[in-house]
């Protein structure tokens, strides 16, 4: 990937917090410089779910660069690197080290959203019509490729006490995620416990959030068809009254649910898309209506099909529509390991110190990051990305979100100390 010019708004300020010296591997000012490009230009070459092949290329050249043996995954996008492996002893196949040590896995997600990039006045908008990196998964890939390179710098040196693995995931906007193709891939062979990153817009750079137990909520698909005979408005008591039939859905279903499901659980039902009918009097036979279902409550959510099946047949019936259900499985919640979570902070702190800790709430996302804790211990943190002292209101997923840069720094640095750490617990 081609390097871009240093001259943005927030890259060249001093960090706003001073990392520290106690552990290994600080971020060089050259590789910072070279991340930030890097960065930039995946930024302006966003790629879809399962399509990212020239991000898949640029990480797999720069790590090679680095004396590194990274494995494409099997879904042809997305990659596997063990770093403190050596190669008799299986580097890049997915295999802990000689001594059977469990690895930390890093995991960034690669892929970009279907949006057009709104953004002006920077050099790196999108280049791609209608898409861009507007979650911040380019920040995360950063992030993760630094960790690795400095990783790789003090494994040569004799400073790494633990291998790790670096997990460059493809299609996590996708659903139910490009994490279970990757485990599937054998991703979390001999890893012991995994961490990754989300950017927070609403966390400045410089600090992350942190929240032991779940810190997203479980996120699935929901589509819906429903068919009467049709007819004429001014008859419809001769017919399936259908435009009436899929309001009725869309209204009273998620009040339904709102008193057969705890409300602790958070179960929500929200429509995106609701679509019926061609003329003004002609009552239509086929309506459409498609949304999401999100659950803060890990039980609550392996009930909600049944659930959401049941309260939309009820509600139809009473209608006379057929109805046809489409539930697609999206993600679970993503559940904090306390002791990794620990982990993070013991990392954090660290680097930055205790105040550059934040507590976070659950959130309504989903991520699929979570199908990598059904399988081993593992964290999520909120990495900051907003600009200190800055009244801007980006969001994620807007055409005009963005970063501090200086976000990337403090990922690399919680990464790499987070390995130390627990290696040096081990």
């Amino acid at each position: 990937m081609s390097r871009e010019s240093e001259t943005d708004r927030s890259s060249d300020e001093a960090s706003p917090v001073t990392p520290s010296a106690a552990l290994p591997g600080a971020l060089p000012p050259e590789l910072r410089a070279e991340l930030i490009a890097f960065r930039r230009d995946m930024h302006m070459h966003p790629e879809l779910g399962n399509q990212e092949f020239r991000t898949t290329a640029a990480l797999k050249s720069r790590l090679e660069r680095a004396g590194l043996a990274p494995r494409v995954l099997s879904t042809g996008t997305g990659l596997v690197c063990d770093i403190g492996i050596p190669r008799a002893a299986g580097a890049g196949q997915g295999s802990a080290d000689g001594g059977g040590r469990p690895m930390l896995a890093l995991r960034a997600d690669i892929d970009a959203l279907p949006i057009p990039d709104t953004k002006t006045g920077v050099p790196y908008r999108s280049t791609v019509p209608d898409r861009a990196h507007a979650c911040g998964h380019d920040v995360h890939t950063a992030a993760v490729l630094g960790a690795g390179l400095v990783l790789a710098d003090l494994d040569r040196r004799g400073l790494l006490p633990n291998p790790v693995r670096l997990i460059f995931q493809p299609a996590e906007e996708v659903l139910p995620g490009g994490a279970a193709d990757a485990i599937e891939s054998g991703v979390l062979d001999g890893v012991g416990s995994i961490i990754a990153v989300h950017c927070d817009p609403r966390v400045d750079a410089g600090s992350i959030g942190l929240r032991p137990g779940p810190i997203t909520s479980a996120c699935d698909r929901l589509e819906i068809t429903l068919d009467g005979p049709g007819g004429h408005t001014a008859r419809p008591h001769l017919t399936t009254d259908l435009v009436t039939a899929v309001a009725k859905v869309a209204t009273e279903v998620p009040a339904l649910l709102a008193r057969r499901v705890d409300a602790r659980s958070g179960l929500a039902v929200t429509w995106g898309r609701i679509e019926a009918g061609h003329a003004c009097n002609v009552i239509p036979q086929h309506a459409e209506l498609s949304g999401t279902v999100r659950c803060l409550d890990l039980p609550a959510w392996r009930d909600a099909p049944d659930l959401v099946h049941a309260a939309i047949d009820e509600v139809a019936a009473l209608h006379a529509a057929k109805t046809q259900i489409e539930y697609v499985r999206g993600v679970p919640p993503v559940v904090n390991d306390p002791v990794v979570t620990e982990l993070i902070r013991a990392a954090q702190t660290a680097r930055r110190g205790s105040y550059a800790i934040e507590d976070t709430e659950q959130s309504l996302g989903g991520e699929d990051f979570s199908w990598y804790l059904e399988q081993v211990p593992g964290a999520m943190a909120r990495l900051g990305v907003r600009r200190p002292g800055s009244q801007d209101r980006y969001d994620l997923h807007r055409g005009d979100f963005d970063v501090d840069e200086r976000a990337i720094e403090v990922g690399v640095e919680l990464f790499t100390a987070a390995a130390l750490i627990d290696g040096n617990r081990l």
